[in-house]
């Protein structure tokens, strides 16, 4: 391998850690496999991260943060609080063979037996959670959305999507991404409208 900095051997780990788990799993990735996909040792590896949940969890929170922060920018840039969370929906409902969200659904499989990757994955959720707490909490202030607990509402929407999402990824064409964005439309204006 080329001479790289502890930062980019370090991602290069991470980047092949992707690589592995998007073709066969988190659960299923190895050391071992992500060395191969390096072309390095397994040795390689273990000098920059103690264990390989410690690896997966830093390749999952590479993904699936960099999901939301795209998330926070299409947020910032929609208007109104209406708009704010048509711009969550929209930026979180996959597209068929989502790869990300495969990679959730892992997570989701693996944190009980993973705490590195259970920490990452409860804190990701979390601050998913917030996001839209948020923007329904903007909406409650200017009169656009009625919310006597807007944590839970946030919650109630986030499993909607969390829900349909996992019906796109794990059953190809069972229902499309176009019924997630209306069905989740829906049940925003249901649990927020005034």
């Amino acid at each position: 391998m080329a001479r790289l900095s502890p930062d980019e051997r370090r991602q290069a780990i991470i980047d092949a850690t992707l690589a592995v788990a998007r073709r066969q799993g988190l659960g299923a990735t190895t050391v071992r496999d992500v060395a191969t996909e390096m072309g390095t040792s397994s040795g390689l590896i273990h000098h920059y991260f103690a264990s390989m949940d410690e690896v997966l969890a830093a390749a999952f929170e590479h993904a699936a943060g960099g999901d939301l922060a795209k998330a926070r920018v299409a947020i910032d840039a929609a208007g109104d609080p209406a708009a704010q969370l048509d711009a969550f929906i929209e930026s979180y409902a996959p597209a068929q063979a989502d790869r990300t969200m495969q990679l959730w659904l892992d997570a989701w499989a693996e944190a009980a037996r993973r705490p590195a990757l259970q920490a990452v994955s409860r804190r990701l959720n979390l601050e998913w959670q917030s996001l839209v707490r948020s923007v329904i909490e903007r909406g409650v202030g200017t009169g656009a959305f009625i919310a006597d607990d807007p944590e839970a509402a946030a919650w109630r929407l986030l499993s909607v999507l969390d829900g349909l999402t996992m019906q796109v990824v794990a059953h190809d064409a069972l229902i499309t991404r176009d019924d997630v964005l209306a069905w989740t439309r829906t049940a925003a204006a249901r649990e927020l409208s005034p």
